[in-house]
């Protein structure tokens, strides 16, 4: 791997001061109220630095949910694979609530959630993208979950991955919503584990 020049190096560094940077204000003032101006400001760049990372302020969370969704694909390795479906998708969310919980930490979650359920969601929302490797690493253990029949027959491959995912959300913004009454790590697995019993055989 070659190494990065001083030039890629500061370009790395502007890139995630303007993340960095966004965020917060996003979380101080609500993401309509921050305007590129004010970031570009604040990190003391010029107004074209920002769009050589970025095409929009959307594009902030685009790049919070990439590098989130790339520590959950890191993390799929480290699941034992002689084990059932249901515990691979219990240790993935106790993986991916303890990442959450202790490395993002609840304030950075509710800006990046609330400020993206603040815009339009369709089909191309990264939120929504089936794309989106968390959704693919579930997609791709209820698959095994199927071809081992430790799901019953009856619902579909999308209909059990729907359900799983919507354990993850719906956590999520109980977390958000309760703060610290609830434990998203302890919360998941609860959730989740009953869902996954109404689905075995």
């Amino acid at each position: 791997m070659s190494k990065l020049t001083p030039r890629q190096i500061k370009a790395q560094e502007t890139k995630k001061n303007l993340l960095e940077t966004a965020l917060a204000l996003f979380h101080k003032k609500g993401f309509d109220h921050v305007t590129v101006d004010e970031i570009v400001t604040s990190c003391n760049v010029s107004k074209g630095a920002f769009y050589v990372h970025f095409n929009s302020k959307y594009d902030i969370f685009q790049e919070k949910f990439k590098d989130i969704d790339d520590f959950y694909l890191s993390f799929v390795p480290e699941i034992p694979k002689d084990i059932s479906a249901s515990e691979k998708i219990l240790i993935f969310y106790r993986g991916q609530m303890t990442y959450l919980r202790d490395e993002l930490g609840k304030d950075l979650i509710r800006t990046v959630y609330s400020s993206a359920l603040s815009l339009t969601i369709n089909e191309n929302h990264y939120l929504a993208s089936p794309d989106r490797n968390l959704y693919k690493v579930i997609e791709s253990f209820v698959k095994e979950g199927i071809q081992s029949e430790e799901f019953k027959e009856g619902p579909t491959e999308e209909d059990i991955s729907m359900l799983i995912t919507r354990c993850m959300r719906g956590t999520i913004y109980d977390w958000i919503i309760f703060g610290d009454k609830l434990d998203p790590v302890e919360e998941i697995q609860k959730f989740t584990s009953k869902v996954l019993d109404g689905l075995k055989k």
